[in-house]
């Protein structure tokens, strides 16, 4: 535990210093972690070091750097020359790699590589600092409240297969701490906000819904861990394993986040 927590605290450091620092440390540091979360991925399905692990490597750096330089239609764009280019060695390279494998590998740079740009995304837009934090408090805030829930009251059990100590109980506790958190940060904060109409409901309505896929993608990646017979997807971290283990939840919840924020612009 103590290992953890110390842990937990230099990476939430890490995380702060580089957000307060703004696009120039953040930038690097989150294509940092989708590299490396991809390449955890990746080792879960023995394709790391194939031409199929390479390609999706490729793809996220390539992706990363047209989010960052302001071309989102050509990001697109890669990501339908992505899926092919996937295909393509498939066809070339057949029978090496087997469907799944194919797959796997296009659907890694989705669901890593995609969706943790969004936490780019996100820290570009005005006001981009606030809006980041709110990806924090449905990831890991709710973590926090839905655990001590869970320990207080948890008696019905949220998904036993999956992870047995997450309860219903937690599960609710988790989101109404998220959703409570969300809305006093946004009446706080909302004078130094300038495109977002009423702060304090958006960012509950946001941080409500956020908390709810959260635990969805924490899960989700649990489901994948259970499948392939593995603890943990790396060591990177110490006491909480790797970057997969860590920021499970905050890669689905970041599009989530940036799309509530669309919609919540004035």
């Amino acid at each position: 535990m103590k290992t953890r927590v110390v842990s937990g605290i230099i990476l939430v450091v890490i995380m702060a210093a580089c957000l307060f620092a703004g696009p120039i440390l953040w930038n690097p540091l989150f294509i940092g972690i989708s590299f490396i979360g991809l390449y955890e991925l990746y080792r879960v399905f023995q394709m790391e070091r194939t031409i199929l692990g390479i390609l999706g490597y490729v793809a996220v750096l390539c992706y990363d750097g047209m989010v960052i330089l302001g071309y989102q239609k050509e990001a697109n764009l890669l990501a339908i020359l992505t899926l092919i280019a996937f295909l393509c060695a498939y066809v070339i390279f057949f029978p090496k790699f087997d469907a799944i494998k194919v797959f796997a590998g296009f659907s890694g740079f989705i669901y890593v590589g995609v969706f943790l740009s969004y936490m780019i995304r996100i820290r570009s837009l005005p006001d981009g600092f606030l809006y980041t934090l709110l990806v924090f408090i449905c990831s890991w805030l709710n973590d926090t409240a839905a655990y001590f829930s869970g320990m207080l009251f948890g008696k019905h059990k949220l998904a036993p297969v999956l992870s047995p100590k997450k309860t219903v109980e937690g599960f609710v506790g988790g989101i109404l701490a998220a959703t409570l958190v969300g809305g006093l940060y946004g009446f706080l904060f909302g004078d130094y906000i300038r495109a977002i109409h009423n702060p304090t409901v958006a960012f509950a309505v946001a941080c409500g819904i956020g908390a709810v896929i959260s635990v969805v993608g924490d899960l989700a990646a649990s489901a994948i861990k259970r499948n392939y017979e593995i603890k943990d997807y790396g060591t990177l971290i110490p006491g909480h394993g790797g970057i997969m283990d860590r920021f499970d939840s905050i890669i689905i919840i970041a599009p989530v986040i940036y799309v509530c924020i669309l919609m919540f612009t004035k």
